[in-house]
């Protein structure tokens, strides 16, 4: 029987826009999620409204105004946004605390800006995994990893992306995520098996395989990794009952912890025995089992 080899889980508290525009409140994210949390990275997001959005969708107002920061979309998207120069004092407070700073880029100009910061990663959400000149650029341009959510993506494009980055030398440079792209999402649609799909298709050809939950709780993420998802990413708050329309999918400070410790036991635990009897059984097995036979 083939055995299979369970890299050590890397946990992502994925921040987002929850610090609702406050660098304080970001720093204080960051801290958390390091000391009280154990994560091992955590991650922003990093857009150019005005090249992201059309004139419409900019000036039309948010589709849920409880949950805007503006008069418009577009004015509700800047207000939550950091620039390039935010995002290279929230990196050096990360290297200061020992946790890894990234953040995802939603278009070229954005992933332009993030890259003269040179983070150790940088994610492309599901939404933009299509935006090959984007893609195109930052293999040319980024040397670090390039993290690609699978949300609301046919299987003929996932093949076309990872074809993409072979064809350019890049491809274990990739780490493919399995995600479905709602919030939150209800455990039916998480469809965990298709990690299986990625790691058979795509084990040997990519850096790794990781998992982007937008359910409740974190059985599932367990269950993400024994399936070999190793790279474990979840939107995180300190408060599920903020105003914006990710909190309530992202997990609080203590649920956070729980994962981190669930994650590093079950790492400890999915081993095969080094031999029949462990010397923890011996010393039962010297009181207990039965000696008539």
């Amino acid at each position: 029987m083939k055995k299979t080899e369970y890299k050590k889980p890397f946990l992502i508290a994925e921040i987002g826009c929850n610090h609702k525009g406050e660098m304080e409140l970001a720093k204080e994210l960051i801290k958390i999620a390091k000391i009280f949390c154990g994560a091992d990275a955590v991650k922003f997001q990093k857009r150019n409204n005005r090249e992201l959005l059309t004139e419409e969708q900019y000036n039309a107002p948010h589709p849920n105004p409880a949950n805007s920061y503006g008069d418009t979309y577009g004015a509700h998207r800047e207000f939550l946004e950091f620039d390039v120069a935010q995002n290279k004092e929230l990196k050096e407070y990360c290297e200061e605390l020992g946790i890894i700073y990234s953040t995802s880029v939603w278009d070229l100009t954005s992933a332009k800006e993030i890259t003269s910061i040179n983070p150790q990663f940088i994610k492309i959400p599901s939404a933009c995994n299509n935006n090959y000149e984007m893609l195109d650029w930052l293999c040319k341009n980024y040397t670090g990893e390039i993290h690609i959510s699978t949300g609301m993506t046919t299987k003929d494009e996932t093949e076309d992306l990872v074809n993409f980055f072979m064809e350019r030398g890049r491809n274990m440079d990739l780490v493919l995520y399995n995600c479905t792209s709602g919030y939150p999402v209800p455990f039916k649609d998480v469809c965990l098996l298709d990690i299986l799909i990625l790691q058979e298709k795509y084990a040997d050809k990519v850096k790794s395989i990781g998992f982007s939950g937008h359910h409740l709780g974190i059985a599932v993420d367990i269950a993400a990794y024994t399936l070999g998802a190793n790279i474990i990413e979840r939107h995180y708050t300190l408060d599920r009952t903020w105003k914006g329309t990710d909190h309530a999918a992202s997990l609080e400070p203590m649920g956070l912890r729980k994962l981190s410790r669930d994650l590093e036991a079950t790492y400890e635990a999915l081993r095969y025995k080094e031999k029949d009897i462990l010397d923890i059984e011996q010393v039962q097995r010297d009181k207990l089992k039965n000696k008539k036979v």
